[in-house]
């Protein structure tokens, strides 16, 4: 009895940390550190076993935070230095002339930094640049917008570091970026151009038409301004692209996540140095760039280690793992999908970092057994955790931060409301698609 009274009470703490998510206004990581004191210590008077600090140190995975940490200083270092606004704008000044060619190239570039780079500071980058070179050809923004969020969507299915998510799920499963093209590749390739096709035929060409109509307002001087200042050097440019390919090779060759990640940091930090306020001379400075840092989400992942440690040792995990294993029937292609259409729902409502977190002991469990096999039971994990987010816009960070830019440049054609019919619509084709795709492997493997 005491048993389930603390199963629901650890439930209830992790539920309220859920929607705590949703008040924006709100500083998350008190309510979170509440909960989880509340959590902890009632676990503490019924189990023993928590009563120590070892305890809870041990529940944390340390590697995949310092890889976070890495990460996070990479994309500031990298963000700082403004490189991704020059990719763009000279992705723009390029191919502006034509508007087919501009809106493939920025789908596909966009995409390929979403698969490395976190999507939302892919969307803060390339939203603005591309209202403004959309203008520019007298073109309507609403399709390059759409092509951008949605096809950086379903970026984080290629690689091992395209998400927080995908990060926690290859620490838990010793995946590696080989595994992810080998059996995430081929899904990749197909939705990723599907969805080029589509939007292409359903929203592109209706824009061109239009425009070839009809002459949209901007003004010259403004966007001309705003496409050729802020340039970065040539030579600084380059050293960042070097840097890049540098860490991506790391990330292939180094099977330690962390360890690549404090390499490239180290090189980052060499290759960009900082100028001091008062001198006019530059020196490297790796305090500079980690007080830049956000270390709100890595604090927020601890305390989920915490909770799912929690939920382990009271029993909740071996209770769900049961539960899916009973609803399979021990069918793997039935539970694969079960796990592909239960992530997605619940990362469509709620944020997908809890819902990894708290899947992967089941997941681990379920593939200790006999009758399942590791490979489609993670790839349908990993295709419903990032794919299932994309059904409502809230559940995108990149899709809000879409509509929030533009909204902020009077975007007549691109609202919540379409951006949800449109959106909601290639999410569920995805979903559709990593269903047939989990059929093939499972039932023609290769």
């Amino acid at each position: 009895m005491a048993n389930i009274f603390l199963q629901i009470l650890v439930i209830i703490c992790f539920l309220g940390v859920v929607i705590v998510l949703f008040f924006e206004e709100k500083d998350y990581i008190y309510y979170t550190f509440v909960f989880i004191v509340i959590a902890g210590v009632a676990t503490a008077i019924f189990i023993p076993e928590a009563r120590s600090i070892e305890f809870y140190i041990s529940q944390i995975e340390w590697d995949v935070i310092f890889f976070l940490i890495t990460m996070f200083i990479i994309v500031e270092i990298l963000k700082d230095n403004k490189i991704f606004d020059e990719i763009a704008r000279r992705i723009v000044l390029k191919y502006g002339s034509n508007p087919r060619i501009l809106f493939y190239v920025i789908c596909i570039v966009s995409t390929l930094l979403a698969t490395v780079i976190e999507d939302l500071s892919i969307a803060m980058i390339f939203a603005p640049i591309i209202i403004v070179a959309t203008r520019k050809l007298n073109m309507r923004p609403a399709a390059y917008l759409l092509g951008m969020t949605i096809c950086i969507n379903i970026a984080a299915t290629l690689t091992p570091f395209g998400s927080a998510q995908n990060i926690l799920i290859t620490d838990a499963f010793n995946l590696d970026l080989f595994w992810f093209i080998l059996y995430l590749g081929p899904y990749f390739i197909l939705s990723f151009l599907t969805t080029l096709f589509l939007l292409d035929k359903l929203s592109l060409s209706k824009d061109i038409e239009y425009c070839k109509k009809h002459v949209c307002a901007f003004e010259e001087a403004q966007i001309n301004l705003l496409l050729d200042s802020n340039q970065v050097e040539k030579k600084q440019f380059i050293k960042n692209l070097i840097g890049l390919v540098i860490f991506i090779i790391l990330l292939v060759f180094i099977p330690v996540l962390y360890l690549a990640g404090l390499i490239a940091v180290l090189i980052f930090v060499l290759i960009n140095p900082v100028k001091k306020k008062k001198e006019d001379k530059k020196s490297i400075s790796l305090s500079y760039y980690l007080s830049r840092v956000d270390y709100k989400l890595i604090y927020f992942f601890i305390c989920l280690f915490i909770f799912v440690g929690l939920m382990d040792l009271n029993g909740t995990i071996k209770f769900l793992e049961s539960l899916l294993e009973r609803f399979s029937s021990e069918n793997e292609f039935v539970l694969a999908l079960i796990i592909l259409i239960s992530t997605s729902i619940l990362s469509g409502f709620l944020d997908n970092t809890p819902v990894t977190i708290i899947f992967i002991p089941i997941i681990q469990i379920l593939i200790g057994l006999p009758e399942f096999y590791r490979g489609p039971l993670v790839i349908a994990f990993i295709l419903g955790i990032n794919l299932g987010g994309n059904f409502l816009p809230q559940g995108s960070a990149a899709d809000m931060m879409t509509l929030e830019v533009s909204r902020e440049n009077n975007v007549q054609d691109l609202s919540y409301k379409r951006l949800f019919k449109v959106g909601g619509l290639f999410a569920l084709l995805h979903v559709l698609l990593g269903i047939g795709y989990l059929a093939l492997i499972i039932f023609l493997p290769f």
